[in-house]
């Protein structure tokens, strides 16, 4: 959101620090995928942004552009959100077997290792980051997403933190 998210920092004694915002509601929504390579171990962050809500026609364009990236075959762990659930996803995944689905438990983001990504970027990355609109805070969010896929190291920590074995 262009509300930042503030957290506390460090400042010279008696110069409380100011995060000077007006109140604006809009904001990003995004979806993303971490994959990790059976064999190689290699983690990759896809991602895509957009400025309404999801629904099931940008889950089926961002899982069309995955299948593009990891053309041969995935298994899908996602949450119970109702666009994984959209009739047009769940036609479009029944004609590629090679993509295997597994939902997790309701309620149960400590089990998405998806979750920490974006808990690692909007309460470390973008604390009290202040935007004046959309595209200064999309360019934020990309530049941190990209900074986060180049570090293998804290990818792997978010699928240990999930519970998943790699």
């Amino acid at each position: 959101m262009l509300q930042p998210v503030c957290r506390r920092t460090w400042a010279p004694r008696g110069q409380t620090p100011i995060l000077r915002q007006w109140d604006r509601r809009d904001r990003l929504s995004a979806i993303s995928a971490l994959t990790v390579a059976p064999r190689r171990r290699r983690f990759g962050l896809y991602w895509a942004l957009h400025r309404d809500n999801i629904r099931s026609a940008e889950v089926l364009r961002f899982l069309q552009a995955l299948r593009r990236h990891v053309p041969h075959g995935f298994t899908l762990i996602w949450d119970r959100h109702r666009p994984h659930w959209a009739t047009c996803v769940t036609t479009w995944l029944a004609k590629y077997p090679r993509i295997v689905v597994e939902y997790l438990p309701p309620y149960a983001p400590d089990l998405n290792p998806v979750e920490p990504v974006w808990s690692h970027t909007k309460y470390g990355d973008l604390a009290n980051f202040a935007p004046d609109d959309l595209t200064t805070l999309e360019a934020a969010v990309l530049g941190a997403l990209s900074d986060t896929r180049a570090n293998r190291t804290l990818l792997a920590a978010f699928v240990r933190a999930a519970g998943l074995e790699l």
